[in-house]
């Protein structure tokens, strides 16, 4: 199996960003739609990535494709994750504009949510991420999902479309996350932090430490 990637959003500062990928995260992600206890504008995300040393990731909740587009060209993001309501229309176009890959984020209740957006959306994006599933939130409400129920159609899923496991994750439950839905990728955001907007050394060590003991 493939080293497993670990991602840790929410990142706010360049502080928290240079602590993250010290302590082994793979990939940052961004929160640069607005009006989200994690937002951050353009300019903080150039800040961020000049400290970064590693991929970023973009997260959107329907952004116009116009703006979604000008935003990450200047964040210079490696990744797009989309958390709204886009389909396999925009993520294709989206995925013209730029060099960046498409991460599709799916709100999981059971394996047929995941069976759905595989058939909308599967084709046109590079990663599919699972989140919990909140009736009021596009994401990182902390709300999880049953992986053994979602296990059963892991393998369904094609080889060179990542997954990416996220919703509720923490130090204390990443390994068995890892061991039951075999993910390429983990995500964390407040499962890491000391509060909101501030990460925490500690716990982002070991969140990673028990994601690679997991794999």
């Amino acid at each position: 199996m493939s080293e497993l990637g670990i991602k840790i959003c929410g990142i706010t500062t360049p502080e928290d960003a240079v602590a993250a990928r010290e302590l082994g995260a793979d990939y940052l992600g961004m929160i640069l739609s607005q009006g989200f206890p994690r937002s951050i504008l353009p300019d903080e995300a150039v800040d961020i990535g000049l400290v970064a040393e590693a991929p970023l990731v973009a997260v959107f909740v329907d952004e116009s494709l116009d703006e979604a587009e000008r935003i990450a060209g200047l964040s210079g993001v490696s990744v797009i994750q989309l958390h709204g309501e886009e389909d396999g229309e925009y993520a294709e176009e989206l995925h013209r504009r730029g060099e960046w890959a498409i991460w599709k984020a799916v709100r999981v209740r059971d394996a047929e949510d995941v069976t759905r957006a595989l058939k909308a959306v599967g084709a046109s994006v590079d990663g599919l991420l699972l989140d919990g599933w909140h009736p009021d939130r596009a994401g990182g409400s902390g709300a999880s999902f049953s992986w053994e129920g979602v296990r059963a159609v892991r393998d369904r899923i094609p080889h060179d479309l990542k997954v990416i496991c996220a919703g509720g994750l923490t130090p204390g439950n990443v390994a068995d996350a890892v061991q039951v839905l075999r993910p390429d990728i983990v995500d964390v955001s407040s499962g890491v932090e000391l509060h909101v907007r501030r990460k925490d050394r500690k716990l982002m060590q070991a969140f990673v430490q028990n994601a690679r003991m997991g794999k």
